[in-house]
């Protein structure tokens, strides 16, 4: 009875009559739901069906959780979330919408919205931008701030339930071989095993939070408010309740595997620039390899239910199997240390090397002209008092600094580390980070002739830094001692400093010093 009363809301829930239009209705189907689209709202029907992750076999156990997904997704978007409607059946056979007989399904009614704004689609036409990113990075670390800390075992055993439930799905589809499934197991279970003891410590620090479980590209859109991040996990609280890097993961595996390391690199930084997670960047490869095996048997299973509809759904979950492979390696830590007078290029260097140092999500990218507004509370956009940028302050900014990138590189991440550093103490010290740490060090030193410098400071806008003509006047004055870090012609198109760079930091990378 449970199937037919199903197919039966489907039908209903189909034809544009019951929504009083004469426009089809658009159907978006996935293997666990279907949403219907019919003039300004959507309609969405958990399926009947029992998986590892999921139960919806009843129809009380429907009805639970879409009122689950209406109380959890006004947590981030509850402008969209009207609340739950039943589809109902009344004596005489007639099916309406929120009716007088009995409940034979429930939907969540929601306000539609243009899906050109989904994240996913925006990806596609080359809409995202790094401001909206950052926005994103914003909206998502108030959310974590803000969710509910939750001691319910240790950081390990959450993550190992996770990889319990990879191992069952993977098992339940053909597409990946019984040997293929065994394979990536094996090699999830050593990294979670590296893993273990930072991940139980970040759980007695509490970053084991009920979070938004799902949060890839086509779960965040753009309103009127802004980014909103919507469709969490509803229907599994052990899957909903993780660490808030694993959360994070999502979407900047998401954006990774799109092609798109820029934006994930932006992403994390203004994230961590936020929320000061600093110590948990080592383990954001492994949560990224998370992340992207369930993508990977989500779409395999996809592919089983509701065949390739697309045409590349095999080869889109092996695309993410063998992300998840690539991510599971393990690669040493580097620092780079990126200096240089005001108009050098350094931010612009900077931003183009830490996605591809390391890893995915890349380089964790550690600024100067950042710190020091965190550390005053000033905003991007606005002229810093003189007192900023005294003697006491730059000192605390540079021993801030330092203290990061130690912290980074000691969870095993790579750090790029971004600031004038004009005199050879500063030098010293981000180069003893590294020394103490035992990885390699690579100073980079960006020169360019005064002339080009104050141009470029003349016209760039005032956004993190604020340096002006004047400021960089009293550097070119200032005796910045000897360099013993690669000099590099800065006057050069930035694409050819970037190439130069990188170049520098792979051998840095192979040769471990």
């Amino acid at each position: 009875m449970q199937v037919e009363d199903q197919s039966a809301a489907i039908a209903f829930l189909r034809d544009p009559a019951n929504h009083g239009i004469s426009a089809q209705v658009e159907v978006i189907e996935t293997h666990i739901s279907l949403i219907f689209l019919a003039a300004n709202k959507a309609y969405k029907l958990k399926r009947a069906v029992k998986l590892p992750y999921a139960d919806f076999s009843t129809i009380d156990l429907r009805r639970l959780y879409c009122e689950a997904e209406v109380t959890l997704n006004r947590r981030t978007a509850p402008e969209i979330y009207c609340g739950v409607r039943a589809i109902t059946r009344d004596a005489g056979g007639n099916i309406a919408l929120g009716g007088q007989g009995e409940a034979i399904d429930y939907v969540v009614e929601m306000h539609r919205f243009s899906q050109e704004m989904l994240f996913d689609r925006m990806a596609e036409t080359g809409a995202l931008s790094k401001s909206l990113m950052e926005d994103t990075a914003e909206q998502i670390a108030e959310f974590h701030g803000e969710a509910e800390i939750l001691h319910i075992g240790s950081g390990r055993a959450n993550l190992a339930a996770v990889l319990d439930i990879n191992q069952a799905a993977f098992s339940a589809v053909s597409l990946f071989s019984a040997d293929e499934t065994s394979r990536l197991t094996a090699l999830f279970r050593e990294a979670l095993n590296r893993h273990a003891a930072a991940l139980d410590e970040r759980e007695r620090a509490g970053m084991i939070r009920h979070c938004h479980g799902d949060l890839h590209l086509h779960n965040i859109f753009l309103g009127p408010e802004g980014p909103r991040m919507f469709d969490c996990i509803d229907f599994n609280d052990h899957l909903a309740t993780s660490d808030i890097l694993y959360d994070l993961a999502f979407l900047l595996m998401d954006l990774w595997h799109r092609a798109l390391p820029d934006f994930a690199s932006t992403v994390v930084n203004r994230y961590l620039d936020r929320t000061g997670d600093d110590g948990g960047y080592g383990i954001m490869p492994f949560l990224l390899a998370l992340r992207a095996a369930i993508r990977a048997h989500v779409g395999a299973t996809q592919l089983r239910d509701l065949g390739d509809q697309s045409g590349h759904a095999a080869e889109d979950a092996r695309s993410y199997r063998d992300l998840a492979i690539e991510l599971l390696q393990q690669k040493a830590p580097i620092l780079v240390a990126i200096g240089g007078l005001s108009g050098s290029g350094k931010s612009t260097l900077a931003e183009a090397i830490a996605p591809r140092i390391g890893l995915a999500p890349g380089a964790r990218l550690l600024e100067s002209d950042r710190l020091r507004r965190a550390m005053l509370g000033h905003p991007r956009g606005r002229h810093m008092p003189a007192e900023a940028y005294s003697q006491e302050i730059s000192e605390r900014v540079y021993a801030a600094l330092a203290e990061k990138a130690d912290i980074v590189i000691r969870s095993g991440g790579c750090v790029v580390a971004n600031a004038v550093f004009a005199n050879e103490q500063e030098r010293a010290a981000i180069e003893d980070v590294a020394r103490r740490n035992g990885v390699g060090f690579l100073g980079l030193w960006l020169d360019a002739d005064p002339a080009v410098l104050r141009s470029r400071v003349k016209a760039r806008p005032v956004l993190d830094s604020d340096a002006t003509v004047q400021v960089l006047d009293k550097q070119l004055a200032r005796e910045i001692g000897p360099i013993d870090w690669r000099r590099i012609d800065a006057s050069r198109p930035a694409s050819i400093v970037a190439e130069e760079a990188l170049g520098l930091a792979t051998i840095v990378a192979v040769s471990g010093c």
